[in-house]
């Protein structure tokens, strides 16, 4: 079985977008927001068909870990109410996709975070997610300010109410940003990456699963710079006096494959061990042309780890092994229908 673990809904239905736009004018101009439209299972069908459904099974994948789109998720969009309600209507509308198409997709939740208010919003979202909609996972935004970074970072006792709830459940997280509304920072070229590596620094930097050790993070985009730059954040734990990587950070962090060329996934793999890469493609997320030089779609992922020389034992884990022990809510789903691990 092959599980893409990093896969968005860029195609929801048009009255969905048009929805989100009300509700942000509403929010400006201090009007009432109308109400969400009723969206039928037709037009979900046929986003879906076309789309994500139609490339997942012509690339030859069998299921997506599938979660709101990324880029409009926009916590720094309005205030908490408006987070709250957008993070709702969008994770609604996610299992209604899985509901329809429940051996292809299983959902992550989008969670209502907002610049500088407290997390309670986000726990209730986490366990009316993973409790009532069957989520396996959550997405979370280290900079839910757009791009501004004003929030404290992931090793602040701030997030510590997210994490118990994740521990509680049993769910990683997707260290995930959303659009940039720095003009310094394109959004899926800079932002993105930046979080992805930021995010990692942060970790070194303290000692998050000390207090957490059954924690999990999937930074995605390969991690960012993170195995690019592999022996300066060696040097760098060495000399802030932290455990080895491996130790300090390896058993609770795991990036995905979402890298658009056969080096850059060559190098992933050189540098980070395969038991703490998910295969993952973003598919029809940031890159969705076809690379002049090969031919094929940049985000065909799977053409570049199908070329390199894994073992058997380490391919099944690259493809599915490391989503089902990362994602245990999805094992046992999978389970449950007679998917053997």
């Amino acid at each position: 079985m092959i599980i893409d673990c990093h896969g968005h809904y860029t195609t929801a239905p048009e009255a969905h977008n048009l929805w989100r736009k009300a509700q942000v004018a509403a929010y400006e101009a201090a009007t009432s927001v109308p109400s969400y439209p009723t969206i039928s299972d037709d037009e979900i069908v046929e986003s879906i068909e076309s789309n994500q459904l139609r490339i997942l099974h012509e690339r030859g994948a069998d299921m997506t870990i599938f979660s709101p789109r990324a880029s409009a998720m926009e916590h720094h969009v309005g205030d908490a109410p408006v987070s709250q309600a957008w993070s709702r209507v969008c994770n609604d509308l996610i299992k209604r996709v899985v509901d329809l198409y429940p051996t292809s997709f299983i959902g992550v939740g989008q969670l209502p975070q907002s610049p500088g208010v407290d997390v309670d919003d986000c726990i209730a979202e986490l366990k009316r997610s993973v409790l009532e909609l069957g989520f396996v996972g959550c997405n979370l935004s280290p900079d839910p300010s757009g791009g501004r970074w004003s929030g404290p970072p992931l090793t602040d006792r701030y997030w510590y109410p997210i994490y118990e709830t994740m521990v509680e459940l049993d769910v990683p997280a997707m260290i995930h940003v959303s659009s940039s509304c720095n003009p310094n920072f394109h959004a899926t070229g800079a932002h993105y990456i930046n979080a992805d590596t930021t995010a990692f620094m942060q970790l070194i930097q303290g000692d998050l699963f000390a207090d957490f050790p059954t924690l999990r993070f999937v930074i995605p985009h390969g991690g960012g710079a993170v195995p690019y730059h592999w022996g300066r954040y060696r040097g760098l734990a060495d000399m802030l006096g932290t455990p080895p990587l491996a130790t300090h950070l390896m058993n609770n962090v795991f990036f995905d494959t979402c890298v658009y060329h056969q080096p850059g996934i060559n190098l992933l793999f050189e540098v980070i061990e395969p038991k703490n890469i998910l295969f993952g493609s973003e598919m029809l997320g940031a890159v969705r042309g076809i690379d002049p030089e090969t031919g094929h779609h940049f985000d065909d992922t799977k053409i570049y780890v199908d070329a390199l020389d894994l073992s058997p034992e380490n391919r099944t884990q690259v493809y599915e092994g490391n989503a089902r022990r990362v994602y245990p809510r999805l094992d046992a789903q999978l389970t449950a229908r007679g998917a053997a691990s």
